[in-house]
């Protein structure tokens, strides 16, 4: 099947957020939530045919500093790594936006699209994003999945030594299309999911695309200063009442896999699916087995 997607932008938060439609017109709703500096177009083929074959009309868009969506600049400094140390210290810090913002603006999109309810999927930072939407606006979230995410509490194990080197890197960041393509498929193969490996020049593909739409580091950093402004949400958990599926893989050296048990644990309507063999990527061998979790926890809605 081929997806046929009809864009569109909304004002929301004073925000232009771009985003695509694609399934039947009058099934139901779906949102998409993206993870860390990923856009809409990372969301695979796979997975949302799937969800359509289901019935399902996905909607799925660029969150703020992302793709074609606005840039959320509110002149505040980013010193990660100084921050980074201050919320594993539980210190308050300082930061353009919070994820309390950007599950606003998921929040605001379905206002502007007259979609009063909807089901919510969310991947890593989208997982976040994604439970608090559910908790904060409960009247708006027919169910949950939360995949390979967090409750963000600093507390939990942080990711593994090598992958956390990696990520703050050395020296200046590549600028280069075939630079950042090696960069981002080379930390890819080493959070991704060991067990159900996806093709390299699949990652290279998609790397360049994302590229040529949209390269924005400046966004990526503001959207991990988020993340670390944010702080733990767990309070909010136990007030989930939206049927919820959290996914994880076992192998996950990014989130490892007691931050998507800690999300189980505190929403009282979850179910959890550990996978071994997955790590923090959207393995394409798993698309047809995450498709039937989201079905299957949509249908206790």
């Amino acid at each position: 099947m081929k997806l046929c997607w009809s864009a569109g932008s909304a004002c929301v938060n004073g925000l232009q957020l771009a985003y695509e439609q694609a399934g039947p017109q009058h099934g139901d709703p779906m949102l998409l939530v993206m993870g860390l500096g990923g856009q809409l177009i990372h969301w695979p083929d796979a997975l949302c045919e799937r969800l359509i074959d289901h019935g399902f009309r996905l909607l799925r868009f660029d969150n703020r500093d992302t793709g074609l969506s606005d840039n959320a600049d509110r002149g505040v400094p980013i010193r990660l790594s100084r921050d980074w140390l201050r919320t594993r210290m539980g210190w308050k810090m300082q930061a353009n936006y919070t994820l309390h913002d950007m599950a606003s603006d998921a929040i605001g999109l379905l206002d502007a699209l007259e979609i009063r309810r909807t089901h919510v999927v969310g991947a890593s930072m989208g997982g976040m994003i994604g439970q608090i939407m559910a908790s904060r606006y409960p009247d708006r979230v027919k169910s949950l999945t939360s995949i390979m995410s967090t409750t963000n509490n600093p507390k939990l194990p942080p990711a593994r030594i090598d992958v956390l080197w990696r990520m703050a890197g050395i020296g200046p960041r590549p600028t280069t299309r075939e630079a950042v393509i090696q960069r981002s498929t080379a930390m890819l193969n080493r959070v991704g999911s060991p067990g159900f490996p996806t093709p390299t020049e699949y990652r290279r593909r998609l790397a360049g695309r994302a590229y040529d739409r949209a390269f924005r580091p400046a966004g990526l950093a503001r959207q991990t200063h988020a993340i670390l402004a944010t702080g733990s949400f767990e309070d909010l958990l136990p007030s989930i009442a939206a049927p919820t599926q959290v996914i994880h893989g076992l192998a996950d050296p990014l989130l490892r896999p007691v931050c998507g048990q800690r999300s189980a644990q505190l929403i009282r309507t979850a179910r959890l699916e550990l996978i071994d063999g997955m790590g923090h990527d959207f393995a394409l061998p798993l698309m047809p087995r995450w498709s039937e979790l989201i079905a299957r926890n949509a249908a206790r809605a």
